[in-house]
């Protein structure tokens, strides 16, 4: 396009990148969507989990769209008749549908026999079946050797059109966008194919396949071989007796009604990336700013535009612990939005009927995460327990958890620390508890001290100090901790956030532990997604403030100025397996 004319342009050149694009675009809405319809529960086919070891193995999914351009490239560049190619040709599109169901479907089915007897299954198609429960680009996780045999079968009506001189543009990239189709839809793990259709056309299912139906050929591993026309199985006895059975009890599925909702929001614009239903191999990484997403700023800003408009939660991630049902939900507001005056009218209703929603739905514990439990939003949460006096579900905060965290954060020694960063619930629960433990908290500010005073017990408050010496050696920090005041800290000062959101990590010779959070226990499933900036396996303690809720069936709420007592839910998260997250960096 840069060297020639516009005359002698080739628009079958012009076309590969445009579909590379398109490609990496439809693959990645099938994953979001499939991940947000198999959170909800309804029509979900296997009710198992999926893991970090299964995201990373699949982590390498546009690996065939980039080697699959190349060839297409070689292809464009070596091929007799494979320039400039018409837009519309009917006969090269027929023959294409006619090859398709025919050679390539019937090779494709007895490669993929072959590629199940045990000297290739163990070389090469076992890394494929590694995912029981699948998602849309597990359809396409092979090793290369298998990646060059689909290929090379894929390209049979493809070379067979550009030989003849009957290929267009139409037939080029429609035939490469129904295979990503069909693959991403067959690997999905929820079915949508309504009953009725096969009813009144019965052949249909013969020469389509559905999600459940490939489904049986993960779990089972003998059945259900064809690509995408299951007549081949039909024709060599191949065909799982329990086809249409698993179909109708797919669809019977209903949403999940769980047992504990955790409701969040994004936090940065490009933080959407990095929920469960965005892009997977950001999620399942602590959440930083990365290239990539600057390229997608134009996305990023259309879908900031949407959460003005959108006014209803949605659900982003499911989990399961024992026989407790969890689900995150999230708001759809940015961090930004909730310091605007004018939105906090729209962001508590938004609240308000997710916590209705969620009373509907039987569910027991709802905690209250990030900003969405600000004490000059909501009051804590107590606006809707007030507004709501006989609501069933439970509201929970985690400002006992999160503070019990802060405290035996704590390194053993420590007679002083220095309280700095804007009060909240979790700072006067944690000031008064190192009082009454005999440790003094020293705040420079007599504006900060005064309101300290009037929470800490009197009986203990002489352990609060005011002071202007910057000298301690552990600093419990809040939201509003200027860079300037950290530049006072001396080197080797241990910054324990007491905040939702972490501080700025300004100086390398300064410990920074992590904002209240544990690891979880081994059996809590389904987490193959990092929350916000915490690791793998961590969940933040506003989180698991809830789950410890449930878990304990404690029947009070927890949000407004009410607390729990700071030992006791402490032993409680220790007893059901919950280890504390204080590792500094």
């Amino acid at each position: 396009m840069a060297t020639k004319d516009k005359s002698e342009w080739d628009y079958t050149n012009i076309l590969i990148p445009l579909l590379i694009v398109t490609r990496f675009a439809h693959d990645q809405m099938w994953i979001s969507f499939s991940r947000y319809q198999t959170a909800r529960g309804k029509n979900r086919i296997v009710d198992k989990s999926i893991e970090f070891e299964q995201v990373d193995r699949e982590s390498t999914w546009d690996d065939q769209i980039l080697f699959n351009g190349i060839l297409f490239y070689l292809g464009n560049k070596y091929l007799p008749n494979a320039q400039n190619l018409p837009l519309w040709r009917t006969d090269g599109i027929i023959i294409t549908i006619l090859l398709h169901a025919g050679p390539v479907e019937f090779l494709y089915y007895w490669l993929h026999r072959a590629l199940h007897h045990h000297f290739l299954y163990s070389r090469y198609h076992s890394h494929h079946h590694s995912s029981i429960v699948t998602e849309p680009i597990t359809s396409v996780i092979h090793p290369f050797g298998e990646h060059i045999a689909y290929f090379l079968l894929f390209a049979i009506p493809l070379l067979s059109i550009v030989l003849t001189g009957t290929a267009s543009l139409v037939a080029f990239a429609g035939y490469i966008t129904y295979l990503d189709l069909m693959n991403n839809m067959g690997h999905c793990n929820f079915e949508f194919f309504p009953k009725w259709l096969f009813r009144v056309f019965p052949f249909i299912k013969y020469i389509m396949y559905t999600p459940s139906y490939h489904s049986l050929h993960h779990t089972q591993f003998r059945t259900n071989y064809s690509l995408f026309m299951p007549i081949y199985d039909l024709m060599y006895g191949t065909m799982d007796k329990a086809t249409d059975s698993l179909h109708e009890s797919s669809l019977g599925r209903i949403d999940n009604s769980p047992d504990v909702v955790y409701l969040t929001h994004p936090t940065t614009l490009d933080s959407v990336y990095h929920l469960h239903v965005g892009i997977g191999p950001f999620a399942s990484d602590p959440y930083k700013s990365k290239w990539a997403t600057w390229v997608l700023w134009p996305l990023t800003l259309w879908s900031m535009l949407l959460t003005w408009v959108s006014g209803q939660s949605f659900v982003v991630e499911r989990n399961i612990f024992n026989h407790l049902k969890m689900q995150t939900w999230a708001i759809p507001r940015y961090r930004f939005q909730y310091l605007l005056s004018w939105q906090k009218e729209k962001i508590n209703k938004i609240i308000e009927e997710a916590i209705l929603e969620a009373d509907e739905a039987g569910v027991k514990v709802m905690s209250l995460g990030l900003l969405n439990q600000g004490e000059d939003l909501n009051g804590n949460g107590e606006l809707y327990v007030r507004k709501h006096p006989n609501l069933k579900v439970r509201l929970v905060d985690g400002s006992s958890l999160a503070a019990a965290v802060v405290v035996n954060s704590i390194p053993n020694g420590i007679k002083q620390v220095l309280l700095r960063g804007n009060l909240s619930k979790v700072a006067y629960a944690v000031a008064n508890e190192l009082c009454k433990k005999g440790v003094q908290v020293a705040v420079p500010s007599k504006e900060v001290y005064e309101k300290l005073k009037e929470r800490v017990s009197s009986e203990f408050a002489s352990n609060l100090i005011l002071s202007t010496i910057y000298d301690q050696e552990v600093w419990l920090v809040g939201d509003g901790l200027s860079d300037e005041e950290q530049k006072k800290a001396p080197k080797n000062t241990i910054f324990i956030p007491f905040s939702q959101f972490p501080p700025n990590r300004l100086h390398k010779n300064r410990i920074y532990y992590s904002t209240p959070a544990f690891f979880v226990p081994k059996a809590l499933e389904n987490i193959d997604s990092c929350e916000n900036w915490l690791p793998r396996r961590v969940m933040s303690a506003w989180r698991v403030a809830g789950i410890v809720h449930a878990l304990e069936e404690w029947g009070t709420n927890e949000c407004g100025e009410t607390m729990f007592d700071i030992d006791k839910i402490w032993s409680a998260a220790l007893r059901h397996g919950f280890r504390p997250f204080n590792v500094s960096s």
